[in-house]
């Protein structure tokens, strides 16, 4: 008789974030609602123990969740931040990114981080803090990584006829406006582009994966009369995907890229800087939006949310997003499997 192989286990890292805030609350209890849905599946939760009360756990869930302790500096008060555990927060972040690295994770999911506490708990001369995704490129060596977001439009809405994925990716983020032009090039640009497509294969499972590209400037420049980015910059670094033989179109003004009519044939939106991309992402995301980067060469997903210092502790934190972010970490990693064999 043949025997059946089982799928061998995915293992999944939580890095719990900034321990005053929702981060190790949502983390059990997206924890133990995904490893119910899949059962070829580990976690293992990152931080201070005690941020974790697990008394004990039902059948084999024990042992499918397990904590590995990271200590903390001080003692953690919910919804009260300290510069002083700064440096823990950080230290979940290495110890997840190590751990994908060393092939003991198949994926990283991170919970919400406090970026201005952890540059208060910085020493002068340090380099600033920006967030998740630029620590995980420096991390990972990776010069060009890019921030996406994803979410599950549901059957209905805006007339579509089926589910559909909603991806936006971004050419720059974390900037002050006034930065963005002076920021884009057609290099980075084109590279942007070509990371999206590459992932979109490789990790989503996208076989010829449709892009489209936004402007900068209202009416993307109306021909140069509204700025020039489009024309000296935009544009060439889209001719240039083209030519590469990338499926990508562009670039549309901001206000009618997101064209409703357009989603069931679109893959993946990219838009030129932050609330240009996520603004139209989170009004329609219902909360549920998970942050994917790509460009590493480890999968990381995440929350599309904040700390929420203000219900810290009070039990009533929504979790949905954390297991948004598990279910697709997995989803990825199962795909980059197939891919690879």
């Amino acid at each position: 008789m043949q025997m059946i192989q089982q799928p061998a286990p995915v293992n999944l890292a939580i890095s719990s974030g900034e321990p005053a805030g929702i981060g190790p609350e949502i983390a059990i209890s997206a924890a133990l609602a995904f490893l119910q849905e899949q059962p070829v599946a580990t976690i293992t939760l990152l931080g201070d123990s005690s941020l974790f009360p697990i008394a004990s756990l039902p059948g084999e869930l024990a042992t499918r969740l397990r904590v590995e302790s990271v200590p903390v500096a001080l003692p953690v008060k919910p919804g009260q931040l300290n510069p002083a555990n700064a440096q823990y927060v950080l230290n979940l972040l290495d110890a997840a990114v190590k751990g994908c690295l060393d092939g003991r994770f198949d994926a990283m999911v991170t919970a919400p981080i406090q970026k201005s506490v952890i540059n208060e708990g910085f020493t002068k001369g340090e380099t600033l803090f920006t967030g998740h995704t630029e620590y995980l490129a420096k991390r990972c060596n990776q010069d060009h990584v890019v921030m996406m977001l994803c979410a599950t439009l549901p059957p209905g809405f805006l007339d579509l006829h089926s589910s559909r994925e909603l991806r936006v990716a971004l050419v720059t983020t974390h900037l002050p406006l006034r930065a963005v032009p002076d920021a884009l090039d057609q290099k980075h640009i084109l590279e942007t582009i070509q990371i999206v497509e590459h992932d979109l294969r490789t990790k989503f499972g996208l076989t010829k994966p449709v892009i489209r590209v936004a402007g900068v400037n209202p009416h993307a420049g109306e021909s140069g009369y509204l700025g020039h980015e489009e024309i000296d910059v935009i544009a060439p670094a889209i001719q240039a995907a083209k030519d590469l033989g990338i499926q990508v179109s562009g670039p549309y003004p901001g206000d009618t890229m997101f064209d409703a009519g357009c989603l069931e044939k679109v893959d993946a939106f990219i838009a030129m800087y932050h609330d240009q991309g996520l603004a139209p992402f989170k009004f329609v995301s219902f909360g549920s939006g998970v942050n994917v980067t790509l460009g590493l060469p480890i999968i990381r997903t995440s929350v599309d949310h904040g700390t929420a210092l203000d219900i810290a502790g009070k039990g009533i934190a929504d979790s949905g997003s954390m297991l948004e972010a598990l279910r697709l970490a997995y989803r990825l990693a199962v795909n980059s499997r197939n891919v690879r064999t």
